[in-house]
């Protein structure tokens, strides 16, 4: 009988293996810590839903902008400029949570996408596990997203306003 049937194959069917560097490299792998396979901190996971949300807010707030511009509104150039702003804030925070996401090496994959809800699966230490956001829940965060920066947004503008 072969070699390559006995054991696991691996050792009997390289021919370029000496027994000293079978040896060695059974022994590296026997002392290598065992990597402990956390489930992801309270702070990962925000990190990871706010990498979902943001994205949708920036192009709810980019239509939203879209139309206004098109719109007969008197003041829609203000209107405009001020969703062009919120956009750009709503862009930079997203492109931070995605560069700390990849930091911490995290990794997502959009798995599921129905009337109803989102699944993510990601990768965070080695734990594998699955994130699910349902449109219900993503509105309520959207909403409030977009209200915080439009509320510090509206804030400079008053300060603004005070300091002329």
């Amino acid at each position: 009988m072969s070699k390559k049937l006995e054991g696991n194959g691996l050792w009997e069917s390289s021919r370029m293996m000496l027994p000293q560097h079978k040896e060695q490299a059974l022994s590296l792998q026997n002392s290598k810590p065992s990597l402990k396979r956390e489930p992801p901190t309270k702070k990962e996971l925000e990190l990871m839903k706010d990498c979902i949300i943001l994205p949708v807010a920036l192009h709810i707030v980019e239509k939203n902008c879209r139309e206004i511009e098109l719109s007969g509104q008197t003041l829609k150039l203000l209107y405009a400029a001020a969703a062009k702003v919120l956009a750009g804030h709503i862009r930079d925070e997203l492109q931070q949570s995605r560069k700390r996401l990849a930091e911490q090496s995290i990794r997502m994959f959009e798995e599921a996408k129905d009337d109803t809800q989102l699944t993510y699966r990601y990768v965070c230490r080695g734990y594998e596990d699955k994130l699910l956001l349902t449109k219900d829940f993503m509105r309520a965060e959207i909403s409030l997203k977009i209200g915080r920066y439009a509320r510090s947004l509206a804030a400079a503008i008053q300060k603004a306003a005070r300091d002329r």
